[in-house]
């Protein structure tokens, strides 16, 4: 049964340039799962440093608070002016960026010159990113639009993880040849190269090709009252309102679980002396989700054609609770694992649908402004997320009460937030 008109088409045809917007997203995500690797390796995984749940959520809201303060300009910026030059400059931007961060950590700064180019860092890969969720449809027809949005959201995803894993195993041959710290600045500067690649592909791009069209551009100096009409133009669309705030929830959750996960496996699975092998086994657990974000992403676009968007996005927001609560009350590392698989999995479904449903229904005058104020929502749950696992969290990890809060979540957005009377299509996708 099909609903909706929504087709699974594959998005790749002649002359198409999906294929340079996803190597400019997917190699720029690459860079971003080794730049993480390094900075968690330098911040949490370090020997002198061990970290507790306070201190990992500081690590968190520092790097994500602040972009959630600049996103309203942000989204201005990207239906001003040329999506592809902003695309371009932000990272050769990060490189320079990058560059000296290498030379902060090389020296083992921890101060607050280094806070502020991470957040720095942050703030410009939030932009990349809206920025080409912006404009990915306007290269291909909405019949391509889930498959396409499945494509790049899935395949960044999955190039953080393996990222990290390079980064990993790259720090890890440099070791042996020299300190922890040179070691993660070395392993920064892989992650500087492909920044560098992304920029250089970027290139390759004409300036008006992912938007914003010229006829749209508003060239009065309007500032905060164009992200205001974004927003207004969001509440017409009552529907992708509410997968937004859904999506937000989701990836709050989502962050107080990592951090869960991150301090079971640096103090408690693993000796808390040996930060290398929490490094290992939390990288592992991360693999594993990775590879359920995959078949996530893989098998929406077939169950959205069958279910519907809206149902589908319901469906996967009740489906982890089930591993969540078993692991509230055995907390065995086998099923850590099994539970970042599954919640990896059905998180991906629901945003990678969300991002097509708010694509299909947000003009482009107003889409770079909406995919803002979308990171600025997920942006803050994330902040929020993790300010309530610290309060949660012991040092050593365990707790019922963080999956059994996360899992109720997850379950009163479904029944309240996403309820049939008020999450359906309001009108017909054209």
């Amino acid at each position: 049964m099909k609903k909706m008109g929504i087709s699974t088409n594959w998005p790749f045809h002649p002359g198409s340039k999906l294929p340079w917007l996803l190597n400019i997203r997917w190699i720029g995500q690459i860079g971003d799962g080794i730049f993480q690797s390094a900075l968690a390796s330098f911040v949490l995984f370090s020997p002198e440093r061990q970290p507790n749940a306070v201190s990992a959520a500081t690590a968190f809201a520092v790097v994500l608070l602040p972009y959630s303060l600049v996103g309203p300009y942000a989204g201005v910026f990207l239906d001003r002016f040329s999506r592809q030059r902003i695309v371009q400059l932000a990272n050769l931007v990060r490189v320079l960026d990058l560059i000296i961060i290498t030379v902060f950590i090389k020296y083992g700064s921890t101060g607050v010159g280094l806070t502020l180019l991470v957040l720095i860092a942050f703030g410009i890969n939030r932009l990349i990113l809206a920025g080409l969720s912006a404009g990915l449809p306007l290269i291909v027809t909405k019949e391509e639009l889930i498959s396409a949005n499945a494509l790049a959201v899935t395949g960044g995803s999955i190039g953080v993880v393996i990222g990290g894993g390079i980064g990993i195993a790259t720090k890890k041959i440099f070791d042996a040849h020299g300190k922890s710290d040179l070691s993660d600045a070395k392993v920064i500067v892989l992650a500087m190269f492909c920044y560098l690649a992304s920029a250089l592909i970027a290139s390759r791009l004409s300036r008006t090709v992912i938007g914003p069209a010229s006829h749209e551009i508003n060239t009065e100096n309007r500032g905060v009252k164009e992200f205001q009409e974004g927003l207004r133009i969001l509440k017409e669309h009552p529907d992708a309102l509410r997968g937004i705030i859904a999506t937000a929830i989701q990836r709050g959750g989502l962050t107080a679980l990592v951090l869960m996960g991150l301090l079971l496996e640096r103090n408690t699975y693993n000796a808390s002396n040996n930060p290398d092998a929490g490094l290992s086994s939390f990288a592992y657990a991360l693999g594993i989700a990775g590879i359920g974000i995959g078949i996530g992403s893989f098998v929406t676009p077939f169950f959205v054609t069958y279910f519907g968007r809206h149902r589908w996005i319901r469906m996967m927001m009740v489906a982890p609770t089930i591993f969540l609560i078993t692991f509230s009350f055995v907390h065995k590392e086998w099923l850590l694992i099994t539970t970042a698989f599954f919640v990896g999995m059905c998180g991906q479904a629901v945003k990678v649908t969300n991002d097509a449903l708010v694509q299909s229904q947000i003009a482009d005058e107003f889409r770079g402004r909406v995919f803002a104020f979308y990171d600025i929502a997920t942006n803050g749950a994330i902040v929020m997320g993790a300010v309530l696992a610290a309060m949660i969290l012991p040092t050593s990890g365990i707790s019922k009460v963080l999956p059994l809060a996360t899992s109720v979540l997850h379950i009163l957005t479904a029944l309240l937030l996403l309820r049939r009377s008020k999450f359906f299509i309001a009108r017909p996708i054209q």
